[in-house]
């Protein structure tokens, strides 16, 4: 645990009680004794009105009436608070309302040297999905889909969903079991299990009409959604070697299922195995634009036939051209 995580529950674990001693603290949070008085110090030097009682068995109170001291930020802290919001205008994140005001709460505490110097790396640094004609501080105007927030809080709850979309002019409502929630190609998708067809199924949120817990009695078990899904794991059919720059480009971007090993101690070569579906269009597309990106530091051991007929195809365009 580090220093200043260590330092802020030991507040809150003496803000609760009316009296600690020091061996108290040392057993709670497994620390020495010095490690124990150094952090009881700065406790006290960050404002907790600490009263120390002197004898044999004496120890430590918090003076009544006390609260825990005002959060301050230091400078470092500040910037990378902004940074952190100006690196992520654009991306559709989910809470955007409560991260506009938390900006304007921020401000409101630091002083005006502090806003002034967010003016200025507001002005310098530009990131991916910036307006440079109008960096605006606080202009974190990207709402989301507006089904986003009521998913993430349902499945706080409950992962079993219900949930209702609209595919071309068709209602359909599926109920599953979801796994993972996860944003690619700058749109959000649902990864579930779908329990009355028992196989994956993936979802994009911004099809959502509806979202609410789908009903115990219809409930397959977990483990049983486990067991079905092992069963269901799709045969690696591409297997391809990468050197030093196609990691490079694989860090750069790759799709969200496919994943690499690395196979020396240095990370210079790796392999990649996993499995594409030839009989889906827009997949076998990505991973034959996927794979050109990856440029020719490749060594491709095994490929289905319709992807090395779609690289073919893409490598005659650019011989013609």
């Amino acid at each position: 645990m580090k220093k200043v995580e260590r330092i802020n529950i030991i507040m809150r674990y003496i803000n609760n009680r009316a009296h600690f001693t020091i061996s108290e603290i040392m057993q709670e949070f497994n620390i020495s004794r010095s490690t124990a008085i150094r952090d009881i110090r700065e406790i006290e030097a960050m404002g907790m009105p600490l009263v120390a009682e002197v004898g044999r068995d004496g120890g430590y109170f918090v003076m009544k009436n006390s609260v825990l001291p005002t959060v301050r930020f230091t400078d470092n802290e500040i910037k990378a608070l902004f940074i952190a919001f100006m690196a992520t205008r654009n991306l559709q994140l989910p809470y955007l309302k409560s991260r506009h005001s938390l900006a304007e709460k921020l401000l409101g505490l630091i002083s005006q040297n502090q806003q002034d110097d967010l003016v200025l790396l507001n002005q310098i640094l530009l990131f991916e999905g910036t307006n440079p004609h109008n960096p605006d501080l606080l202009d974190l105007s990207d709402l989301p889909h507006p089904m986003l927030e009521q998913l993430i809080q349902n499945l706080l709850m409950d992962c079993y969903l219900a949930v209702t979309v609209e595919e071309g002019r068709e209602i359909k409502s599926y109920p599953i079991y979801l796994m993972r929630l996860y944003r690619e190609k700058s749109s959000w998708q649902i990864e579930g299990f779908d329990l009355e067809e028992e196989k994956r199924r993936i979802i994009p949120v911004d099809n959502l009409t509806d979202v609410k817990p789908y009903p115990e009695k219809k409930r397959i078990s977990k483990k049983k959604i486990v067991e079905q899904l092992s069963k269901q794991e799709e045969a690696v059919n591409l297997v391809v070697e990468l050197g030093p720059k196609a990691i490079a480009q694989f860090k750069k971007y790759h799709p969200l299922k496919i994943s690499i090993s690395y196979t020396n101690p240095y990370q210079t070569t790796a392999i990649l195995k996993t499995f594409i579906n030839v009989h889906h269009p827009e997949e076998l597309a990505e991973v034959t634009n996927w794979l050109l990106f990856l440029g020719e530091d490749i060594k491709v051991r095994e490929v289905p036939n319709k992807v090395l007929e779609g690289l073919q195809e893409r490598m005659d365009v650019f011989g013609n051209d």
